[in-house]
């Protein structure tokens, strides 16, 4: 029983540990949500944690909420507090795949790709896509990209005395170096 129990972990788990993993712990993450004429809703995360297995274009990330730190204070309070819920929702995650990614293929020449996967932010799964641009150099990958996410479809409610102060489209923006472990 031992040995089929050793087998079966080797089957399971060779191919994860034979996999080129690349990995980031300081990725920049930012969001924009601001409306002409009103004060900026700007939000950046330097510490977001991405990994790619780069034998299959898996991808990986996570950020702490709280990480989101915005150039006033109090816009930075109410996020946390009203809005994305920290308390009860710590964690942003996305869990995807480039599509038709080949690391053999890539070069210094940024190419672009397309992500597919899901992004889990406020309790609510979303399947979102994003065009990225994506280069080898040095050994490092370097990515970047972007998408539109809603604040409804994660169901965020934005209060009416703000509701014209913050754009229903929220742009967000990834860059990533990712370095091989």
């Amino acid at each position: 029983m031992k040995k089929l129990t050793i087998i079966m972990f080797s089957i399971l788990f060779g191919n994860m540990a034979l996999a080129q993993k690349y990995s980031s712990k300081t990725g920049k993450v930012t969001f924009e949500a601001s409306v002409p004429l009103f004060e900026d809703v700007f939000a950046q995360d330097n510490n977001n944690t991405v990994i790619l297995n780069s034998d299959t274009g898996e991808i990986a990330s996570v950020s702490a909420v709280k990480n989101f730190h915005f150039k006033v204070k109090l816009m930075e309070e109410h996020f946390n507090e009203s809005y994305a819920e920290t308390a009860k929702y710590p964690k942003t995650t996305f869990k995807g795949k480039i599509q038709g990614f080949d690391k053999t293929k890539l070069s210094a020449n940024p190419q672009k790709y397309t992500i597919q996967g899901t992004l889990n932010f406020h309790g609510v799964d979303k399947a979102v896509s994003s065009i990225a641009t994506i280069s080898m150099k040095d050994g490092k990958i370097y990515m970047e990209g972007g998408f539109v996410a809603r604040p409804a479809d994660f169901r965020v409610t934005i209060p009416k005395m703000v509701m014209k102060k913050v754009a229903e489209n929220v742009n967000v923006e990834y860059n990533y170096t990712l370095v091989k472990q």
